[in-house]
């Protein structure tokens, strides 16, 4: 959707693998629907997606959240320039978002832009 200008990237680490794209698969096909849709909501939207959908964390790391059925999902991301980087996700099972799933973003935000901010 090119309205907002937003494009969604998926982060990929310097060995190649997509966390998005490995957590993807492995939801289910109706779970999987559901994350599709609001990923293109965030791409809508960009940071006017706020509350249920996605919310702040810690500086610039944020949170699209996905519910289906019991189960919350959580996919991490943040915002450079015009464009929506995914860092990884994971199914949240306490009340909080685990400190260490904000450090994963962290690093991954950090190595996204040391490597691929400038050129691509």
């Amino acid at each position: 959707m090119e309205e907002s200008g937003y494009t969604v990237d998926f982060y990929i680490t310097k060995q190649g693998k997509c966390p998005i794209d490995e957590f993807l698969d492995s939801l289910e096909k109706k779970v999987r629907a559901k994350t599709m849709k609001w990923i293109q909501q965030l791409e809508s939207e960009g940071p006017n997606l706020i509350r249920p959908y996605a919310d702040i964390l810690v500086d610039d790391i944020r949170e699209l959240r996905v519910q289906f059925r019991s189960k919350q999902y959580r996919f991490l991301y943040f915002f450079y320039s015009k464009r929506v980087v995914m860092t990884h996700a994971f199914l949240k099972k306490t009340d909080e978002v685990p400190s260490v799933e904000v450090e994963r973003a962290k690093r991954y935000r950090k190595d996204w832009i040391e490597r691929c901010a400038h050129g691509g």
